[in-house]
């Protein structure tokens, strides 16, 4: 399915619904349509071409080709669930959802109606990982043998024109938590280990001053099948963000860091440093938008969506059962 010839359906208009809804206007999009409880203004955002609606009746006279679900956690399976049944593809943004009750449902509903699911872990398609990736895949440097991850920053200050205490991340009916709201991480090494998880242990961490009902930070340790461990940490009460990821190969230390989009090899021979030039974090959802309609085009999109489901449903697991 082509972008340009799509009626996409967005559920939600926060900040991540609006970044949606400009990718989708850059690359063409004709017609997109914005569900809202309220039809409130948008803030970031002009276009005649967008038009706000509040039922799923005015959904069913629309019949959008695609929907990209951007409202709080907490809505996202009901909201995928009604997609998967009228056979709307959806690309759901992380988490797939704050229980995992209720995907078993969800599976099933994909298999009767032959629909299609995407989750937007779009840290996936970050230059940078992606060649880790191939080293971890073709073992230039040796095996991977440990991968470390560290992701903090101040959840105030990530949208400075809300109160941080009414956002989603804030609050537990809504589906917050540092380990659910900065999941990412926990697909990376779930991903990039390239083995089935073979063990868990999670610790939340409800020890700051800030003004939310559920944990600011969460420490995971992993061990897989193929005996591979990793650990990721995650926080929203730290001020200085940092955001720093380790490969600990059989013959190097791979070094990377988010905000200098940069790698560094570290061996006996000794260091390589190499930089995505010009990356912007726009770039990730760009690609992961290029990639959700390349894949309604490609068989298997069944296959597809049960992986994405059942991949969602172990990090949601890994993020709730902890101390």
């Amino acid at each position: 399915m082509k972008i340009q010839d799509a009626k996409v359906l967005i559920f939600g208009a926060g900040s991540i619904g609006e970044r949606h809804i400009n990718n989708l206007l850059k690359l063409g999009c004709p017609s997109i349509f914005v569900y809202r409880q309220r039809n409130l203004p948008l803030r970031n955002v002009q276009s005649a071409n967008i038009q706000v609606i509040t039922s799923w009746e005015e959904i069913d006279e629309i019949k959008p080709d695609a929907a990209f679900i951007t409202s709080p956690t907490a809505q996202h399976l009901f909201q995928a669930k009604e997609c998967v049944k009228r056979k709307i593809p959806v690309l759901v943004e992380k988490p797939l959802s704050h229980s995992s009750e209720g995907l078993n449902e969800l599976k099933q509903l994909v298999q009767t109606h032959q629909s299609f699911v995407q989750v937007g872990y779009m840290m996936r398609y970050h230059p940078l990982i992606q060649k880790i990736k191939e080293m971890i895949a073709h073992q230039p440097l040796g095996k991977l043998v440990y991968f470390r991850s560290y992701w903090g920053e101040h959840l105030p200050y990530w949208h400075p024109w809300e109160d941080y205490r009414t956002s989603y991340a804030a609050r537990k009916e809504l589906g917050g938590g540092a380990a659910l709201t900065l999941s990412h991480d926990i697909d990376l090494a779930n991903w990039l280990s390239n083995s089935s998880l073979l063990s868990y242990h999670t610790i939340h961490n409800f020890n700051s001053t800030l003004e939310v009902d559920v944990e600011s930070a969460a420490d995971i340790n992993l061990k897989y099948k193929n005996g591979l461990s990793a650990h990721v940490h995650l926080n929203f009460f730290q001020k200085i963000p940092r955001r720093e990821y380790q490969f600990e190969f059989e013959q190097a230390s791979v070094y990377f860091d988010f905000f200098k989009s940069e790698l560094q090899i570290v061996s006996e021979q000794g260091t390589e440093v190499i930089k995505a030039d010009h990356f912007d974090r726009n770039d990730l959802f760009i690609a992961q938008t290029q990639a959700f309609f390349e894949q309604l085009d490609k068989p298997g999109s069944v296959a597809h969506s049960i992986r994405q489901i059942e991949e969602s449903e172990l990090i949601i697991t890994i993020c709730q059962h902890g101390n």
